[in-house]
């Protein structure tokens, strides 16, 4: 039986770098707010007989072949870290072929990989017939093992989307993560939404472990930068609840200025480019996606003005996506 699991990926609207452990609690808690989104990340497995391990990977252009999984596991290709470290976890008893793919660019910001990791474990947690006891506990477990094969400190807003979809509002203290998934038919996301590649893949891991460097070590300017972001987010959860749409565009363009100010490397000149573009062409406001440096950026436009700055955006080189927000799974 083939067992086909795809998840969606996000775009983060306030919050991020927020949400790893420590840093929510040198700022006191936090909040961050994401929405699904319809570029998914798919985990295909297949029964084989006789033990036989197959691992197609559709986005490196690689697939191995093993007579069993320890000799898939011994495999010292660097390239098969991901999959070895899943495989690690799950130690399934019967031969399999897996193939993974992500629709999103590499390096878009998206939270791709982490969505990569939801559809594995997903797909997995069918074929070995083991459940988990809750959502919580799948993003907590995906998340230690996302943090083993990237080697840096990861966050966990980008798991969430990932598992329920929606309009999701995370808040990280004490005692836990909280999530609320709101629908978002009801919204005007998919009328404003706009959102572009830069052609750049950014590092997330790098940037963020500069930011908690410099958290950890009391940096003043980094400190502020933090709460400042802690702050941009809250009022954002608030507008997001009451339907304020209309306030988005100048939050936007705060957690802009605040980001840079946290570490200059989310910026680059990539994204300086296309935010003056966009704003000249009509755009209202854009938003880095995940840690910056490159990868994918929201543009807020006006539903008029939308087809001029997409039209803008793809004559100067950059690509846009045709996405939508998803509601929340069933």
């Amino acid at each position: 039986m083939k067992i086909h699991v795809k998840s969606p990926t996000r775009v983060d609207l306030a919050g991020g770098t927020l949400d790893l452990w420590p840093l929510y609690l040198f700022v006191g808690g936090a909040t961050t707010v994401n929405v699904a989104i319809d570029i998914y990340t798919h985990a295909i497995i297949e029964p084989l007989d006789q033990g036989r391990v197959i691992l197609d990977s559709k986005d490196l252009v690689l697939q191995k072949e093993y007579k069993n999984l320890d000799e898939a596991l011994k495999d010292t290709d660097p390239r098969m870290i991901l999959l070895q470290t899943q495989l690690r976890y799950w130690m399934p008893k019967q031969g399999f072929k897996l193939t993974t793919q992500s629709d999103s660019p590499v390096g878009g910001g998206l939270g791709g990989s982490s969505s990569l990791t939801i559809s594995i474990m997903k797909a997995f947690a069918q074929f070995c017939g083991r459940k988990f006891a809750s959502n919580h506990e799948l993003v907590n477990t995906a998340h230690n093992i996302e943090a083993e094969i990237l080697n840096t400190p990861t966050g966990t807003q980008d798991y969430y989307p990932a598992v329920t979809g929606g309009l999701n509002i995370i808040k990280f203290d004490y005692d836990g993560i909280h999530q609320e998934v709101l629908p978002v038919e009801s919204s005007p996301l998919a009328q404003h939404f706009l959102l572009v590649y830069t052609g750049k893949a950014h590092h997330s891991g790098l940037n963020n472990f500069e930011v908690m460097k410099g958290a950890i070590s009391k940096d003043a300017r980094t400190v502020q930068a933090l709460k400042d972001i802690k702050n941009i987010a809250e009022r954002t959860e608030a507008v997001v609840r009451e339907g304020r749409w209309n306030a988005l565009p100048e939050l936007f363009r705060e957690e802009f200025a605040a980001r840079v100010r946290l570490a200059p490397a989310f910026s680059c000149p990539e994204i300086e480019k296309l935010n003056e573009l966009s704003l000249q062409n009509g755009a209202l406001a854009v938003k880095i996606c995940g840690a910056g440096g490159g990868g994918c950026v929201l543009v807020w436009t006006p539903e008029n003005k939308k087809e001029g700055v997409a039209n803008a955006c793809q004559k100067a080189g950059f690509q846009v996506l045709a996405t939508r927000p998803v509601n929340p799974l069933p």
